[in-house]
């Protein structure tokens, strides 16, 4: 489930309510312009294929979104 929460987080994307409060407005904002930069062709593709993209890209990713990664364990 925390794998989940996260990856709505770095998507960025409305979820329902009870889900939206689940990162602080910095974690999502940390990581919109990677997932847009690196992981916008898989933005269809599920929440796990954004994690497993932006794992990916660690090296590129701003400090911001790598501290969330890291944050939550990833």
């Amino acid at each position: 489930m925390h794998k989940i929460l996260l990856a709505l987080i770095l998507l960025s994307v409305p979820v329902p309510i009870a889900l939206a409060h689940s990162g602080s407005e910095q974690e999502q904002q940390a990581c919109t312009r990677d997932v847009q930069r690196f992981c916008r062709k898989l933005m269809d593709q599920g929440d796990f294929t954004i994690l497993a993209c932006l794992k990916e890209h660690r090296p590129k990713l701003s400090p911001a979104c790598r501290n969330v990664l890291v944050s939550h364990g990833q």
